[in-house]
């Protein structure tokens, strides 16, 4: 995988080309945002880099002094080595195997969950997941969210986690020596999904690290993880990608209209899942939108026999979906109240929101606005705390009734 892959994130790329360049690979990357801002794919990328021979040095001739980064290390007149490439060359060994992301110095850890079909003295581990997870990143690539990663391992409604079994199969597996004579990388995906002895395994892991290994940690939300872990990782934000370049992105790799494009990048919020998935007729941002009209129209007419129909309908969804419908809404309160300035450079909307939008913004405004914004998101910590969600929801929708009045 080679850099331009990556979707936009040029400072991040560069920053992570730096790192390979100087030769100054730490042990431990921690790599913070929304899976669909890049994250992993940045990760995979970096690792593509370091496990590459040419990049790395593994295949040069046998007997030479080599430096950390597999470079020839100055000779005694005090001639600098040749300046280090930070791209995998796509070409060699190496990158024939992590072309399909089956090298053998290349680890994957992820969240998983024990199905019913395994036996009940059975503790999982990632290798039980790990065609499930090939098929998944060969497929739709590194752009992938954790909702797809349910549905691929088969999980219904479990708790899906990094267990502290999995901690101990990859602490094994890194303490081998490389297979290739070269880097061992390891990918933790969505890391803050460990739990405590889990964590605190993989802590120790990082605290005494072999040497030429990497850990990079893909993570969303970094204050989930121990304080201690956080401290022996370089951490690197990866903000939202740009709307320009995942307007490019669509308009290149999915042939995609300029005019269809452009609405799509500056509704996705700087998500290229968002953004691919709203291509699709059964869209989650599509039945977020209907639920959003539905509500709104029933706190209008103060239906509350609808409005508890609503809640019961999504309250059955998954937690995660939940909290995903709430933060939906969150953004839609906010262009509906943006849209009362007329001002289409301020607008993040697909053209069915916008449609909804013209004729219901009116109702959000300076009265309003920050108390419905409030209201969400009391309803979204609610739900993340494990409140009842069928009363949650029906009690939002029943204060709606009141905040949409005011003007």
């Amino acid at each position: 995988m080679k850099w331009n892959d990556v979707i936009g994130q040029n400072n991040v790329k560069q920053r992570l080309k730096d790192i390979l360049a100087e030769g100054r690979v730490p042990h431990a990357i921690m790599l913070c945002g929304n899976t669909g801002y890049g994250s992993l794919a940045l990760a995979m990328t970096f690792a593509s880099a370091l496990l590459c021979a040419k990049t790395s040095g593994i295949d040069k001739r046998q007997g030479m002094s080599l430096g950390m980064f597999g470079e020839e290390d100055s000779d005694s007149t005090g001639s600098q080595p040749e300046k280090k490439n930070t791209e995998a060359c796509g070409e060699c060994r190496q990158c024939a195997m992590t072309r399909h992301w089956q090298h053998p110095d290349l680890h994957f850890s992820f969240p998983i969950v024990k199905l019913p079909s395994m036996a009940s003295d059975h503790k999982p581990v990632c290798n039980d997941f790990m065609t499930n997870w090939y098929e998944m990143i060969n497929r739709e690539g590194p752009y992938i969210s954790f909702d797809q990663w349910m549905g691929q391992m088969g999980a219904t409604t479990q708790q899906a986690i990094i267990t502290a079994g999995e901690s101990d199969d990859l602490a094994r597996k890194i303490s081998l020596t490389s297979s290739q004579g070269g880097y061992k990388v390891a990918i933790v995906w969505l890391a803050e999904r460990m739990n405590e002895v889990s964590a605190n395994k993989i802590l120790k892991t990082l605290e005494e690290p072999t040497p030429n290994t990497v850990f990079i940690l893909v993570v969303e939300h970094p204050e989930l993880l121990l304080e201690t872990i956080r401290s022996r990782v370089q951490r690197i934000d990866v903000p939202k990608i740009a709307p320009q370049d995942i307007e490019e992105a669509l308009t290149k790799q999915r042939g995609i209209d300029q005019e269809t494009a452009h609405a799509l990048s500056r509704a996705s919020d700087g998500n290229w899942v968002s953004a691919v998935e709203q291509l699709s007729p059964d869209a989650e941002s599509a039945q977020f939108l209907d639920l959003f009209i539905m509500l709104m129209r029933q706190v209008y007419m103060r239906d509350v026999r609808g409005m508890k129909k609503w809640s019961e309908t999504v309250s059955a969804f998954g937690r995660e979906k939940q909290k995903r419908l709430v933060t939906y809404f969150l953004r839609m309160t906010r262009e509906a109240f943006v849209s009362n300035f007329h001002n289409p450079d301020l607008s993040y909307m697909t053209k069915k929101e916008q449609q909804f939008v013209n004729n219901f913004g009116r109702y959000i405004n300076e009265a309003n606005v920050i108390d419905i914004n409030a209201l969400f998101e009391l309803a979204l910590r609610d739900i993340s705390q494990n409140t009842n969600q069928k009363v949650v929801f029906f009690d939002t929708a029943l204060r709606l009734t009141v905040l949409l009045q005011r003007k």
